[in-house]
C-alpha cells in the first residue's frame, strides 16, 4: 500500500435503508473519499455513476452462506480498529497491507420491522439478525478516537456539512456523539432480539429480563418541585400532540396520563365524554349527547375543584364546548381534535395548553410498571370487562338499570 494510498480517506458503507444513501455517498466522494462497499450497497452506488470498492475485492474473500459472512474480515476491522498513532497498530496494518477505514455508514437489517409484522415466522425472524453490520458498528465506535461512524441516515446532512468545513473532518466532539448513538442502536437491537427469542419461548409469561430503552425526547423545566432535574423519555409526545401553549411541565405530564387512562374507558360511538382531573385525580365525569352537555355533567359534580385542572373530552372540541370550558382557568385541555373555531377561540389565552390525542397511537396491551427501590413492579393492564349479569347480588335492593349502566363502565 503506497504512501498516498494510505493517506486518502475511506468510507465503508453498508446500509439495509437505503434513504439518502446515494446523496450521501456522492457528498463523499466529491470530497475525495474512497468508496468500499457491500454488494447491494455498492449495486446501488454504482448504479448511481459512482466509483465502488466492493468489500469482496477488499477482503480478497466472497460473500458466502446467502450473504450471513460478508464483513467479518481482519481487512474490515483491522482497518476500522487500528489506531493511528500507536506503533504496533501502525505496524501490523503495514505487513498486512491492510488500508485503514476512517468513515462507517451501516445501518442493520430491520428485524424488529421484521417481528413485528402478523404472521411473520421464526425463520423469517432469525435471518433478520444482523452478525456483520453490528459488529462494523461496535469497531467503529471503539475507535472514535479515530474513525467516524453513522448509523442513523437523519445524521447524513450534517456528517456531510462538517466535513466539507474547514477541517475537512469531524471533530472529537462528533466523533463521540456518533459513537455513542452507534452503542444506542446496537443495544437496543439485541435487546429487540432478546425480547423475541424469550416471547418466543414463554409467550403467555412476563418477560425473563426487563429492559427499558427509550429515547430523550424534551428535558422539563423542573420536576415535581422546582428543586427537582426532570426529562421525558419516549413517545408520548407523539400520542398527546402539543397544539397551543407553553411547554407541559412534569405534574402536566403526570395528570395528562390520568386523563388519558380516563377518557379511554368512554368510546366516542357510545356518547360525548367529558372529564375534569386535578391533581392527578378525576373532579368529575360526565357523558351526553354533545360534549357540551357532557361538560355540564362533569362541571357539576365538584364546580370548585376544576380550577387549574385538566379538561379531556373523548370527541373533538366544538366551539361551543370552548366557550364554556373558557369561563375557568385550566391548565391543559385534550382532545382528538379542535374545531378551528373552537381552536381560534381557545388560543386567546397564550399559557393554557392545547393537546391533540391520537387513540390510534396508544397501545394498552402493553404491561403496566412502577418502581420500588432496587427494581420494578411490572403487572398486566387491566383492560378486561367484567360481565355485569353473571355477577351476584348480594343487598336487599337489587340496582335499577341506571346503577347497573353505571356499575358496568366502573367495572371497565
Amino acid at each position: 500500500m503506497s504512501a498516498a494510498e494510505s493517506a486518502r480517506r475511506r468510507a465503508l458503507v453498508s446500509v439495509s435503508d437505503k434513504t439518502g444513501l446515494v446523496e450521501f455517498a456522492r457528498g463523499l466522494a466529491e470530497l475525495g473519499v474512497e468508496l468500499v462497499a457491500s454488494g447491494g450497497t455498492a449495486e446501488t452506488l454504482r448504479a448511481a455513476g459512482l466509483a465502488v470498492i466492493e468489500v469482496a475485492d477488499l477482503t480478497g474473500s466472497p460473500e458466502m452462506l446467502g450473504g450471513r459472512v460478508k464483513t467479518l474480515h481482519p481487512r474490515v476491522h483491522g482497518g476500522l480498529l487500528a489506531r493511528r498513532d500507536h506503533p504496533g497498530d501502525q505496524r501490523d496494518v503495514e505487513v498486512q497491507g491492510i488500508a485503514t477505514i476512517d468513515l462507517v455508514a451501516v445501518n442493520l437489517y430491520p428485524f424488529e420491522a421484521t417481528v413485528a409484522r402478523p404472521g411473520v415466522s421464526f425463520a423469517e425472524a432469525i435471518e433478520q439478525i444482523d452478525i456483520g453490520g453490528p459488529s462494523m458498528l461496535r469497531s467503529a465506535a471503539k475507535n472514535h478516537a479515530w474513525v467516524g461512524v453513522v448509523v442513523d441516515p437523519v445524521d447524513y446532512a450534517a456528517v456531510l456539512s462538517e466535513l466539507r468545513g474547514e477541517q475537512r473532518w469531524l471533530s472529537d466532539a462528533t466523533r463521540l456523539a456518533l459513537a455513542r448513538k452507534a452503542f444506542a442502536r446496537t443495544a437496543a437491537y439485541d435487546a429487540g432480539i432478546h425480547a423475541y427469542l424469550a416471547g418466543s419461548a414463554e409467550p403467555e409469561a412476563l418477560p425473563p429480563r426487563l429492559r427499558i430503552d427509550l429515547e430523550r425526547s424534551q428535558l422539563l423545566r423542573y420536576g415535581e418541585n422546582p428543586h427537582q432535574r426532570a426529562a421525558l423519555y419516549g413517545r408520548f409526545l407523539e400520542i398527546a400532540e402539543p397544539l397551543h401553549g407553553k411547554q407541559l411541565s412534569y405534574n402536566n405530564l403526570i395528570d395528562v396520563q390520568a386523563a388519558l387512562a380516563l377518557i379511554l374507558d368512554f368510546p366516542p360511538e357510545e356518547g360525548a365524554a367529558v372529564a375534569i382531573l386535578k391533581h392527578n385525580t378525576p373532579c368529575g365525569v360526565g357523558q351526553a349527547g354533545s360534549p357540551l352537555e357532557a361538560w355540564g355533567l362533569a362541571y357539576a359534580t365538584d364546580p370548585d375543584s376544576p380550577f387549574g385542572g385538566i379538561v379531556v373530552s373523548n370527541r373533538p372540541f366544538d366551539l361551543a364546548l370552548a366557550r364554556a370550558v373558557d369561563e375557568i382557568f385550566t391548565e391543559v385541555l385534550v382532545a382528538p381534535d379542535f374545531a378551528p373555531d373552537a381552536l381560534e377561540w381557545l388560543r386567546r389565552k397564550k399559557q393554557r395548553r392545547l393537546l391533540r390525542v391520537h387513540p390510534e397511537r396508544i397501545d394498552r396491551t402493553q404491561p403496566e410498571w412502577r418502581r420500588v427501590f432496587g427494581g420494578v413492579l411490572v403487572q398486566e393492564p387491566d383492560v378486561a370487562s367484567e360481565d355485569i349479569s353473571a355477577l351476584p347480588v348480594v343487598t336487599a335492593r337489587k340496582p335499577c338499570e341506571d346503577e347497573l349502566r353505571a356499575l358496568e363502565r366502573e367495572l371497565r
